[in-house]
């Protein structure tokens, strides 16, 4: 009997070594076994995951992208404050062409739309995306017009502003940045990213540089065209996150396909926020969806912030949005598909989107393939420029032209001309020099910042628009576009002077 409990004992404590070594060794593997952003805590509970900032782009470049940027307050005044619950980083709304489009397209005050935008939206930051010394508009403004717009953005809601130039000529941002860091507001110097055979690895660490010793906040990589692999956007991110100690952010599109296998490339090599719009405004020439990005990275461990059953409602909102717009036939199908040929022509999808707009005004869409293999062409001569506003349109204009007239170069707009002369900055690569001879003759191009040649023009524009503007706001207005904002400006006198208003008293 007693033999018989000292063998019970006996295999029972070793029947307990054993279950300890299992545990043991279970536990290392679910150790390693889970992703790299996840920590378990003695409680058991995942924590310290990394956080991936997501900046929706609905109410700016997703519909800029896919519709020209025709979609007015009134269509998601009713949806900003479940967007401003959903857990965003930020939103984009303002900026870009969205201006423009206001005042061109939709009889908006862009400053109003603003205010009200602010107004509903208290917690999740506004961002904005500005041209440099092209501010909003398609040419270089004095240094006094660039300062006051950027005071103004900041002070009617704006909190976050990318600050891009078209040529990566940091000289033509340089004040932005400083007059966006003088009001307190975040500074996100941008890079435009393009594929030529003058634009490497080494030049954008080399840019990046330039950006941190500007003093900005954030480095974002604006890749307008979806041309960026995946590859690539690892390589990139790990050199500048080993480069750069501020954090980096990738703008990407659909366009091509890449956009989402993108991202959670740059997100594995130190990309700490990305840019995607809802799933019913995304894809094609937008951003990769919201939900999918989402729903990907928090299984790679990563913490959003996001709330899915606040975005089913933001996507649910503008589903019939959407519906409408394609029935107008704004929305073209052709903008919602995937097009590798991008790869060639590196067309970003608001000038994709406004191309196929101008060659259906002109009835010449057919001609469409026949401008996309000219841009390209027309790229070259240009000396590499990176295909973003107002590049782009300068280029797929210019393509345009030579395409329907039959003769490439036959008239050049004054764009490309001023462009030739060096008023928008330094060419990434060189010129056509025969095109330069055809268009300048024996005049020299600047070589100095364009802006420096520029006198002051905002006190001056504000006495001769006297009592028209009712605001300084008004006055940026107009400089950044004079004729479309003067013609808003009186169509909006006129309403106020045939409005009436009365007061009925109890008496």
């Amino acid at each position: 009997m007693i033999k018989c409990t000292c063998l019970y004992v006996f295999f029972s404590v070793q029947w307990m070594m054993y279950v300890k070594k299992i545990t043991s060794i279970k536990l290392q593997v679910q150790k390693q076994c889970q992703p790299a952003a996840m920590v378990i805590s003695k409680a058991g509970r995942v924590n310290d995951l990394k956080k991936l900032n997501i900046t929706e782009t609905v109410l700016r470049d997703a519909n800029q992208s896919l519709i020209a940027t025709r979609l007015p307050f009134s269509d998601f005044e009713g949806i900003l404050e479940k967007i401003d619950q959903a857990g965003y980083y930020s939103i984009e709304c303002w900026g870009g062409a969205t201006f423009d489009s206001c005042l061109r397209y939709l009889s908006e005050d862009p400053w109003e739309r603003l205010r009200k935008i602010k107004a509903k939206v208290k917690n999740t930051k506004l961002q904005m995306l500005l041209r440099g010394q092209n501010l909003l508009g398609y040419k270089h403004y004095p240094d006094d017009v660039v300062r006051k717009f950027v005071e103004y953005s900041i002070k009617n809601g704006i909190d976050i502003i990318r600050i891009f130039d078209a040529l990566n000529d940091f000289r033509n941002i340089q004040v932005a940045v400083e007059e966006t860091l003088k009001h307190g507001a975040h500074a996100q110097g941008a890079i435009c990213y393009t594929i030529s055979p003058i634009h490497n690895l080494e030049s954008y660490v080399r840019m990046a540089k330039e950006l941190e010793a500007m003093g900005v906040n954030s480095i974002c990589i604006k890749d307008m065209a979806g041309i960026m692999s995946p590859q690539e956007a690892y390589d990139l991110f790990k050199a500048l996150s080993e480069t750069v100690k501020v954090p980096l952010v990738l703008h990407t599109h659909s366009t091509t396909g890449l956009g989402p296998m993108t991202y959670l490339k740059a997100v594995e090599a130190g990309c700490s926020g990305i840019d995607t719009a809802i799933s019913i405004f995304s894809g094609g020439s937008a951003q990769p969806a919201t939900e999918t990005m989402n729903y990907a990275l928090r299984q790679m461990g990563y913490e959003t912030g996001l709330n899915e059953k606040i975005l089913k409602e933001i996507n649910d909102f503008f589903r019939p949005i959407k519906d409408k717009f394609i029935q107008s036939g704004l929305l073209d199908p052709y903008v919602m598909g995937t097009e590798t040929d991008a790869l060639t022509y590196q067309i970003p999808g608001g000038m994709l989107s406004n191309l196929i707009a101008q060659l259906k005004q002109q009835n010449a869409l057919d001609k469409l393939d026949e401008v996309l293999l000219e841009t390209p062409r027309v790229r070259k001569d240009l000396g590499y420029p990176p295909l973003v506003t107002p590049m782009s349109q300068m280029v797929g204009v210019q393509a345009a032209m030579n395409v329907l007239l039959g003769e490439r170069y036959k008239n050049v707009t004054k764009e490309v001309k001023a462009y030739l002369r060096g008023e928008y900055g330094k060419a990434p690569g060189e010129i056509d020099p025969e095109l330069i001879k055809k268009v300048l003759g024996d005049e020299k191009p600047i070589t100095n910042r364009y802006a420096d040649n520029l006198e002051p023009e905002f006190e001056k524009t504000k006495q001769k628009l006297g009592s028209l503007a009712k605001s300084d706001e008004d006055v940026l207005s107009y400089i950044a576009f004079p004729q479309v904002a003067e013609k808003f400006l009186r169509e909006r006198e006129e309403k106020r002077a045939s409005t009436v208003n009365y007061t009925i008293r109890k008496l």
